[in-house]
């Protein structure tokens, strides 16, 4: 079947054009190959004449299927698969006669990127509304037909219905009418009441599901056409190192090999670096002839970076005040010399890698001034930008095809990967396909950022918390923003003076020192809150039992009645105290807090987090072994994202995912920065959870509140961290300060 179905006319013309025509683009027969191997409905191609197309997102053809667009990249998030059903519920089709078609780039469907778990709050009602327009006119059409009023027709399973009559029309046999309505004023249109929902809030899988099991050609990675040439992109150890030479020559006689070539390159960090670029026949030739690729580098002064010269830094910056003061409420340093107690401690984690399953990849061809790209993004505006920065190409002489990811977690939001096949592809005839290494997927990432916190607390003589005084020494990078460099914190390597408890403890000293360096950084799965939440409710909980009180009883007393605080400073997100405590009684009572009596050895750990919209609290339940194995045997969750669970199955994914994907980066994940370069090269030395170590169970529960509806990629992630070592220093008294987890000896006796 060819769906070149993005349903802009002039996008479906040009995919049909250049596929087709002598000497031509051909990445248009590879979409039309994935979408007709994956898509759950298989069926001839519909005629487009008398096809209904109420607007950019939706066409129902005559022999009633539906085709629905999914303009958000799909990253294993299951978005491709949700936001079509919002669609769907309001359009009243039967989910059996859905096809589901990933969206190019295109500016008709609005902003197109996959990452902060924007994806559902951003599109939620527009695609409600979407949906119940096209509804409204396929009724419309209706009582046209039958010349009855509109207000005595129904819709449901992809048919309008006369009650009283009993007769009904399917959608296909009123799609021609349909086409030629107006379409109606939004206050003509009504939306469902959710208590009508027959599709939201079941269980639907995932549409590539199949596709996947059974190995169809859905990702980047997997790209064939004719003609194909495979790259491998060759850049300094050290981070912007420039080529100084190479054995070109040598590597041309190699066997397979069709070119090699120096790309000069820039020297943003997120953008096309200097590198050695060979082309050839097959991926494991271009592999095999990098084997023997001798560069001389000029490695610059980032070779003079390590993540031992940070350390040292970072304590030294410590004893001096903090360059940039975030907040400051009450008097801190007269707070903490009158308090009953004082707590200090220092906590500190390193830069890690996405490490997603499938490495960078990108096929492009460049032809008479323009490109076409197929890519496996999260944000493939980004993409199109840095082409048209760096090689001044205009826009609308650049087409992106989105494929599905195998992982983003953050990572593809950056498009490195594919300003380097462009750049590649303006140098060969014909179509090419870069692919990285897992080395250079590894040690060419764009880093969570590593970071240090020293931190003091003051206790009154009830136990109260009255001071709270935070010295954050994080890293910033240099940028480039039209054309110019300037020094900026890292992605996910900064702090707001909103942060809890910042607005929660009335002497309240928030400082911020950044550390230069030259390590590539970007978001890694909800970003800054997946480090913050584990320092600040690991120390909540070291100030919890300093004071000998519940950690439990202790955080719903520092949140207080706040009630709802609304958005300040640099988060800018207004904040619900209620809903929290919500959750985290939840939480509490679902897993028998202050109910079990544990051996020594085993403890629970409780924490909570607010993080991109989402209201999550988490206890944790684990056993430690006299010689120090962990094991986390539960992990209960409690969430509030709003007043709708758009697919229960993918939402369930999304939790259990976020949990053992924070338990993977607690315990194993770290690299260590030498001579300006990564260390650490493969799985081998940079190991990944594994079965044995997830939890033995994990309880979702997810409270359904009268709120917007927001994401979930990201906000169950951060307070795994802390819930888990504080349910390790329940268990053995021993806490963790230094991420990740095999930096701690957790043996006792």
């Amino acid at each position: 079947m060819s769906i070149e179905t993005p349903i802009n006319p002039s996008r479906r013309s040009f995919l049909r054009n250049t596929a087709l025509t002598s000497g031509g683009l051909l990445l248009g027969l590879y979409v039309n190959e994935v979408n007709s191997a994956v898509h759950h409905v298989a069926r001839p191609e519909p005629a487009h004449d008398n096809a209904f197309r109420p607007n950019a997102f939706i066409r129902i053809d005559h022999d009633g299927l539906v085709t629905l667009i999914s303009k958000q990249p799909e990253i294993g998030q299951g978005i491709k698969t949700s936001l079509p059903m919002v669609i769907a519920e309001e359009l009243e089709v039967a989910w059996q006669d859905v096809l589901i078609v990933q969206g190019d780039l295109d500016p008709a469907y609005g902003s197109q990127s996959a990452g902060g778990s924007r994806s559902t709050p951003t599109n939620y009602e527009e695609f409600h509304r979407l949906g119940a327009t096209a509804r409204t006119m396929l009724i419309q059409a209706a009582a046209q037909i039958w010349k009855l009023p509109a207000e005595e027709l129904v819709a449901r399973n992809s048919a309008v219905h006369h009650l009283g009559s009993g007769k009904q029309l399917s959608y296909g046999k009123l799609a021609a009418t349909a086409a030629k309505l107006p379409v109606p004023s939004a206050d003509a249109v009504k939306l469902k009441n959710p208590l009508d929902f027959r599709l939201l809030g079941t269980r639907i899988g995932g549409v590539d599901n199949p596709g996947i099991v059974t190995g169809k050609p859905l990702f980047g990675i997997d790209v064939q056409l004719p003609g194909l040439l495979y790259a491998s992109y060759v850049k300094s150890p050290a981070f912007a190192g420039k080529v100084v030479s190479a054995n070109l020559d040598e590597i041309k006689r190699l066997p397979g090999v069709r070119d090699v070539f120096i790309v000069e390159g820039t020297a943003n960090l997120k953008g096309l670096l200097p590198g050695v670029a060979i082309v050839a026949d097959s991926t494991w030739a271009a592999f095999s002839a990098r084997k023997q690729l001798n560069v001389v580098w000029d490695e610059g002064s980032v070779a003079t970076q390590s993540w031992a010269g940070f350390t040292g830094k970072a304590q030294e910056l410590f004893k001096q005040p903090g360059k940039d003061v975030l907040r400051n409420d009450g008097n801190i340093a007269q707070a903490l010399a009158g308090a009953a107690k004082t707590v200090e401690a220092t906590y500190s984690y390193p830069f890690i890698s996405h490490a997603s399953i499938e490495p960078q990849n990108a096929t492009a061809w460049y032809k008479d001034g323009s490109i076409e790209i197929l890519a496996p993004t999260q944000n493939p505006e980004a993409g199109q930008k840095i082409i048209t920065e760096t090689f001044g190409i205009p826009k609308d002489k650049i087409t992106l095809h989105i494929t599905r990811s195998g992982g983003g977690f953050g990572r593809r939001l950056i498009p490195d990967y594919i300003v380097e096949v462009a750049a590649i592809a303006k140098q060969v005839k014909g179509p090419v396909k870069l692919t990285w290494t897992r080395e250079d997927d590894l040690q060419h990432d764009q880093f969570r950022a590593g970071g240090f916190h020293f931190l003091r607390g003051g206790l009154d003589a009830a136990g109260k918390a009255i001071a709270w005084h935070n010295h954050f020494v994080t890293f910033s990078h240099p940028v480039f923003k039209d054309g110019k460099a300037s020094l900026e914190l890292g992605s996910g390597a900064n702090l707001s003076g909103d942060e809890f408890p910042g607005r929660w403890v009335k002497n309240c000293l928030i400082e911020q020192t950044p550390l230069e360096c030259g390590i590539p950084m970007g978001p890694w799965r909800a970003p800054r809150s997946n480090v913050l939440a584990w320092v600040y409710h690991s120390f909540i909980d070291e100030l919890a039992h300093a004071a000998g009180r519940d950690p439990l009883a202790f955080r719903l007393e520092l949140l207080g009645d706040k009630g709802f605080l609304p958005g300040t400073g640099e988060q800018g997100i207004p904040y619900d105290v209620n809903r929290m405590k919500h959750v985290l009684q939840h939480a509490a009572a679902q897993a028998g807090w202050g109910k079990k009596k544990f051996p020594r050895g085993q403890g629970q750990g409780i924490a909570f987090h607010f993080s991109h919209r989402g209201y999550i609290a988490q206890v944790a339940e684990v056993t430690v072994s006299k010689d120090g194995k962990l094991k986390v045997d539960k992990v209960v969750v409690s969430t509030d994202i709003g007043a709708q669970i758009v697919n229960l199955s993918g939402a369930e994914n999304q939790v259990q995912g976020s949990v053992i994907d924070g338990l993977g980066a607690l315990i194993f994940q770290e690299l260590n920065i030498e001579k300006g370069r990564i260390v650490q090269s493969n799985f081998g030395d940079y190991p990944m959870i594994r079965i044995a170590d997830a939890p033995t169970q994990i309880d979702v529960h997810f409270l359904k509140t009268e709120f917007p509806v927001t994401g979930l990629g990201e906000p169950a992630l951060p307070p795994l961290a802390p819930a888990v070592c504080n349910a390790i220093f329940a268990a053995t008294g021993i806490r963790v300060r230094q991420l990740p987890l095999l930096r701690t000896d957790l043996s006792w006796s």
